[in-house]
Parts: C-alpha cells; structure tokens; sequence
C-alpha cells in the first residue's frame, strides 16, 4: 500500500509541476489566480494571499491553477482573455514546459548515476541481415535511414515503428576491427581523412526479418550494454538532453503506430490507475537493491511520465494545452481572436471526447489489474 502511495505521489507531483508553470507566468503576467491548489478534491485547508486562495486538497495527487477569466469573459483588466496573445500563449506552454524542464532534471540525476548508453555492436548472428550487409562486433551505429541512433534503443525503436523497411546504416568501425579485404579497400578513401586510431564512417544497407521467436523484424545483431560517463559538462547535458528526447520520440512513434494499427490501444495505452499500479510495483522492487537503485527507478518513472505528459499536453487537441495554443496561435495570424462562443463549443466536445477516453482507459487499467 505504501509503494502504491508512492506511486500516486510521483504522478501528483508530475501533474503539480505542470500547474506551476502555468500559475507562475499567470503572475508573471499579471493575471488573477483565483486558487492554487496542491491535490484534488475538497479542501483540507487554506489560506488567502492577495487575491489568490492556497489549499491543500484530500486526494494527494495533482494540482489546479484557476484563472480569472480564463473560460468566460470578464471585463477585469487582469482577467486571462484580457491579456495580450503573447502573454496567454506563455500561460499556457508553461504547463507542458516546466513538464519537460521536470523530465530534464530526472534525466540528469540518471545519467549521473549511470551513464550513457551507447550503440555498439556486441554480436553479430551469423547469416542474419546484418552480418551480409557486412556489421561486424565494435561497429558503432550512428544513423539509420535519416534518423539519428545515439543509443542502442533508439535501434530498438526504430525497428520497432518502422517493422521490416529497408535500413540504410551509418556507421563507424575503428581502425583496428578485424575486416576481409574487400571492406578494407572500401573503407580505404574514408580512413585517409581520418587520424591513426580514430573510426572511420561506413554506410551499408538491409532488410530486416521476421523472427518467429520474438515474434518482430530484427537486424541479427546484440549490443555491448556499455555505459558512458559524461567527461564534462556540455557531454553531461548533451546526455541528459538525449533522454528527454528519446522518451519524446517514443511517444511520438508510439502515437504513430497506433494510428497505423501497429498496436492495440487495449495492450498499449495506460491510464493513471494503471500507472501509479507500475510505479508502485518497481518502487517496491527497487527498495529491495538499496538507495541508489530506488532513487535511479523514481527518476526513470519522472523522466517517462513527465516528458510524456508534456508532449501529449501540446498536442493540437481540444481541451488540452496544445488545442488551446492552436486557437490563440489563429489569433496571431488573424489578428483578431476566434469567437469565444465557437472556441468553447469545440474545447467542451473535446473534453467530453477526453472524459469517455479516460473512462474506457480507467476501465481497461481496472480489468488488467484484476
């Protein structure tokens, strides 16, 4: 129960974050913020500071940032609508922002625990694509087709979004790799560029197969599963700044396979039943391998659940952040604002859309649970 606790706390803590970038640059602003509250619920207590009231709420998990004027009009000069596009776009990016801000400095406490992940080829299964497109052990994958590979996952993803499509690979092998003669003459020109002891940049192509046991395309090739760590600062960031965006491909792809029924939304998407669920479960598991394991686990889940939470939100649909930002981004190149009237007509059909979702998802999280 404590674990599960613990669960429900981290995706407050999540969805808190996000309320405080947009209640932080409403003050900024000068917008009024009717009440800020940490939790949901009815009020355990409160207090009033100005002319915004501070509560802590009964369910500890989320949080709300109510503007003055937010979703009606209201002649006050610091109502929301009031405010100039600029001003309202800030408000509402915040949220999503200060989520991705979150995700970064989970991802920081990662990589200075662990390190990077880095591409390099363990071994190579023999007669698979990779060893007749010419993969040899200690290639380092740096791009396949026009996407960047700075990881041995985003190898995985990639596969995974993209099952059995030609692969036109990049990457760079040392210059004391074992070679038959034909790749050493092909690689002859490239390594002339290159300083004695540094890799050489190769490209090949293949087509991934079908494994029956795994049930998925795969290349025929393992990874090292070494780490690096950052030898300065700009490397340490660089690192750090990978993680957010792998957890942002992720999404992205993971969207994208959905829509191509290349996942059943059944099996894939998870709601917040099912989530604290998990992170209770891996919290309790973790604490079993001492402090740094635990603290690694409830930074993963951070980086995951926040930078997720962060694209979603900016997504182009109604009700969210991102539909929101859709309308006052119109009203930037019109120059004038949407019908207010028309603009909560489409936010309320999308959030009674959103509502049916989160009960078919809650639904879902219940009967996997059981």
């Amino acid at each position: 129960m404590l674990y599960i606790l613990a669960g429900i706390l981290l995706f407050g803590v999540i969805v808190l974050v996000h309320e405080f970038g947009h209640f932080l640059f409403a003050k900024l602003n000068g917008i009024g913020v009717v009440e800020f509250s940490i939790g949901m619920g009815p009020r355990l207590c409160s207090f009033m500071r100005g002319d915004t009231r501070y509560s802590i709420k009964c369910l500890p998990f989320g949080g709300s940032c109510m503007m003055v004027g937010e979703d009606v009009d209201n002649p006050d000069p610091s109502a929301f609508n009031n405010k100039s596009v600029w001003a309202r776009i800030s408000v509402i990016a915040a949220g999503p922002v200060f989520n991705l801000i979150f995700a970064l400095l989970c991802a920081m406490i990662i990589v200075a625990q662990v390190g990077h992940d880095l591409p390099v080829l363990y071994d190579i299964v023999e007669d698979s694509p990779a060893a007749r497109a010419g993969l040899l052990p200690g290639d380092e994958l740096i791009r396949i087709n026009n996407r960047k590979i700075s990881s041995r996952r985003d190898v995985s993803l990639y596969l995974m979004a993209h099952p059995g499509e030609p692969l036109t690979i990049h990457y760079k092998r040392l210059s004391g790799t074992q070679q038959s003669e034909g790749q050493k003459l092909e690689a002859q020109e490239s390594e002339k560029q290159q300083r004695k002891g540094m890799s050489a940049e190769y490209v090949t192509e293949l087509v991934p197969e079908y494994n029956e046991e795994y049930q998925s395309y795969m290349m025929g090739v393992s990874f090292m599963g070494n780490y690096k760590k950052a030898e300065n600062p700009l490397e340490f960031l660089n690192y750090s700044l990978y993680e957010v965006k792998y957890c942002i491909v992720t999404t992205i792809d993971g969207l994208g396979m959905l829509f191509k029924g290349q996942m059943k939304v059944e099996d894939s998407v998870t709601g917040p039943v099912g989530i604290v669920s998990m992170v209770g479960e891996t919290i309790e598991e973790g604490q079993k391998s001492g402090a740094a394991v635990l603290l690694n686990i409830i930074a993963t889940w951070g980086l995951l659940l926040s930078a997720t939470l962060g694209i979603m939100n900016l997504l182009p649909i109604p009700a969210l952040d991102g539909g929101r930002l859709l309308f006052l981004l119109i009203e930037l190149l019109r120059g004038r604002p949407v019908d207010p009237e028309k603009e909560g007509m489409v936010h309320a059909a999308g959030m009674a859309l959103l509502m049916m979702l989160m009960v078919l998802v809650l639904f879902n999280d219940i009967r996997k649970l059981m």
